[in-house]
């Protein structure tokens, strides 16, 4: 199977111990319940996976033990950092794990960043992991790193690094931003970094969606990419005006908090219970207002995590 695939790929939160170490056993189960209920890749490390609170030993330890139990080829691992080193190891472990998806934060912190500057990082980062079978999810996350990838520097990107430059993740939010990549970088894979534009950028030629949401209502966005792939227009239509709702009415607080406090109360498992600064777990009230939101757009979560391990 070629990796990375179009669909719905959940960009996974990652289980900790209360010594704040990765539960990474833990994050295994989940990565394979997501896959069992309709996610078509996991992508590993990401924001929502609190990789950046991570140090290096700690990710790379996710990203070698993780590809020895999950299907490599359904995995994207998240291997930005501010020091082009330590993006150069873990990719470099990532490739030598088997698993060639990378998603990859630009050169962040010291802003303002110039074109030249992300060019560089990325050439110096290709060049020193020098495999043919790499391939890069550059990750647009402008509200977090100070930097929004041009169509200008996609396209120089893609003419530096042919296959090796595979697509994108933006999460700004920005339409029009998602559109005109999907119009003027072809062969750059466009994933939207919300749900509410799945059915959207697809229609446009976009590859999918990877988002934090998805750790609790991949099926929903499951519907929509099948409804749109088999061409029922109609049924497209419905089932994203449902996940659109879904995804609103988790906007309301930070992703990593709610969904973690989220499981831990419906699973009572240990593993959910714990996060890294700057996140802490949601007050029980806050915990009850958000499941009964939801439930009444038609989603149980004590029905859905029932025989969740």
């Amino acid at each position: 199977m070629e990796s990375p695939q179009a669909g719905v790929y959940t960009a996974s939160l990652t289980p900790l111990f209360d010594s704040f170490e990765p539960n990474i056993p833990a994050l295994i189960r989940h990565a394979q319940w997501l896959l069992d209920e309709g996610s078509d890749g996991v992508a590993l490390l990401g924001s929502t996976g609190e990789s950046n609170s991570m140090t290096v030993e700690q990710r790379q330890s996710i990203i070698e033990q993780s590809a020895l139990e999950l299907p490599p080829d359904r995995l994207m691992m998240g291997t930005g950092s501010c020091a082009l080193q330590d993006a150069v190891r873990l990719t470099q472990a990532s490739v030598n794990a088997g698993v060639f998806s990378v998603l990859v934060l630009p050169p962040f912190y010291y802003k303002p960043q110039s074109e030249e500057s992300v060019l560089s990082f990325f050439s110096l980062l290709v060049e020193a992991v020098d495999n043919p079978n790499l391939r890069i999810i550059f990750y647009n996350f402008p509200q977090l790193s100070g930097y929004n990838f041009s169509i200008k520097i996609l396209q120089e990107l893609k003419l530096r690094f042919g296959d090796i430059a595979a697509g994108i993740k933006d999460s700004s939010g920005d339409w029009n931003n998602m559109l005109g990549v999907v119009q003027n970088v072809p062969d750059l894979m466009v994933y939207t970094g919300t749900e509410t534009l799945l059915l959207d950028i697809l229609r446009e030629g976009g590859a999918g969606s990877i988002t934090a949401t998805a750790n609790l209502i991949v099926p929903e966005c499951q519907h929509v990419f099948q409804a749109w792939k088999n061409g029922r227009s109609e049924a497209a239509d419905q089932a994203q005006k449902h996940l659109t709702a879904l995804r609103i009415a988790f906007e309301s607080y930070s992703f990593v908090s709610e969904m973690k406090s989220l499981l831990a109360a419906q699973t009572n498992s240990e593993e959910w219970n714990h996060m890294l600064p700057p996140f802490a777990q949601l007050p029980d009230e806050q915990v009850e207002e958000l499941t009964e939101q939801i439930k009444v757009l038609g989603l149980d979560l004590s029905q859905r995590l029932l025989l969740k391990s």
